[in-house]
C-alpha cells in the first residue's frame, strides 16, 4: 500500500449519489475499514462507501466475536477512518449494547458516532429495529439496517449459519426488510442468505441493498477488508475472493475489487453464493 497515492479527483459520494447510482444499476462498493491510511488508499481506489465496521472486534482485537467491542472504540475508529478519508461514504456500526436498551440509547450512541466522522449509521435486527430506524431518520440520522447472518446475535443464531434457507425464515426477513425501508432505512446489507432471497428483496425495495455473501444481484457488495486481501487469521469464508492473488499490491487489489464489483464479475455464482 501506498499512502502517498493521489486521491482520485471524484466528488465526494453523498446519500444522494448513491441514490442515483442505485436508480441507474451502477453496483455501490464497500469495503470495511479502521484506521485512516486504509481509508486514504481505499477512497484514492474509488470506493464508494468505508465501513466502520464493528468487526473490528475480531480483525482488530482478536475477540472470538463482535460482541465486546464497545461505543468509546467504535467512535475512536470512527475518527481515525474519517481523518483519512477524503471523498468516500463513511458507515459507522452501532456496537451491541449501544442501542438495544431504548430508542433514545440509540440517538445518543449514534449521534456520538456522527460526531466521531460518521455519515451513515449501520444497526443490526429486524422487528423491534423498525421503530428505532423510525425514531433516529426523524432526527436527521440516515440509517443502514443488516439482516440475514447478523453477528452481534451470533450466540442467538447459533453460529455462523446461512439465514433465510426455509419458507418461514425467508418470508420473515422480507417482511422485515420492508419494514426497515417503509421506517426510512436508507440502505440495507443483507449477509449470507440464498442468492435468490436476496434478488427478491433486491428488487422489492426502494433503497440500496449491499450484499456479503448474498449474490450478484444485490445493489452493491461489502467485505471485510482484511479478508479480501487474504490477511485474516481463519478461515475465508466461502463468499471472499481474495483479491490480492495476482495483484501488484493492495492499491491495485483494492481497484481490481471496485472493478469486479461495478462489471458485476464478483460475486461469481458458481464460487461465491449459496
Amino acid at each position: 500500500m501506498n499512502p502517498s497515492a493521489t486521491p482520485s479527483t471524484r466528488k465526494p459520494i453523498t446519500l444522494h449519489r448513491l441514490r442515483d447510482m442505485h436508480a441507474t444499476g451502477e453496483k455501490i462498493t464497500m469495503l470495511t475499514c479502521y484506521d485512516a491510511t486504509f481509508a486514504h488508499a481505499l477512497d484514492a481506489a474509488g470506493v464508494d462507501c468505508l465501513l466502520v465496521g464493528d468487526s473490528l472486534g475480531m480483525v482488530l482485537q482478536g475477540q472470538p466475536s463482535t460482541v465486546p467491542v464497545t461505543l468509546d472504540e467504535m467512535c475512536y475508529h470512527t475518527r481515525c477512518v474519517a481523518r483519512g478519508n477524503r471523498t468516500a461514504w463513511i458507515i459507522g456500526d452501532l456496537p451491541f449494547g449501544s442501542y438495544q436498551e431504548s430508542k433514545e440509547q440509540a440517538m445518543r450512541s449514534a449521534t456520538l458516532l456522527m460526531q466521531a466522522g460518521a455519515h451513515m449509521i449501520k444497526l443490526e435486527g429486524g422487528g423491534w429495529t423498525a421503530d428505532t430506524v423510525r425514531f433516529m431518520v426523524g432526527r436527521g440520522i440516515p440509517v443502514c439496517a443488516h439482516l440475514g447472518l447478523t453477528p452481534q446475535s451470533v450466540h442467538a443464531l447459533g453460529g455462523y449459519r446461512i439465514q433465510g434457507r426455509t419458507e418461514d425464515s425467508a418470508a420473515l426477513l422480507k417482511r422485515q426488510a420492508q419494514e426497515l425501508a417503509d421506517a426510512g432505512a436508507s440502505m440495507l446489507v443483507l449477509e449470507l442468505i440464498p442468492a435468490a432471497v436476496a434478488q427478491e428483496v433486491t428488487a422489492a425495495l426502494p433503497i440500496p441493498v449491499i450484499g456479503i455473501g448474498a449474490g450478484v444481484q444485490c445493489s452493491g457488495q461489502v467485505l471485510v477488508l482484511h479478508d479480501m486481501l487474504n490477511i485474516a487469521t481463519g478461515k475465508l469464508p466461502r463468499f471472499v475472493r481474495n483479491f490480492m492473488d495476482g495483484s501488484s499490491g493492495v492499491d491495485d487489489a483494492v481497484r481490481r475489487f471496485v472493478a469486479a464489483v461495478k462489471d458485476q464479475s464478483f460475486p461469481d455464482p458458481t464460487l461465491h453464493t449459496y
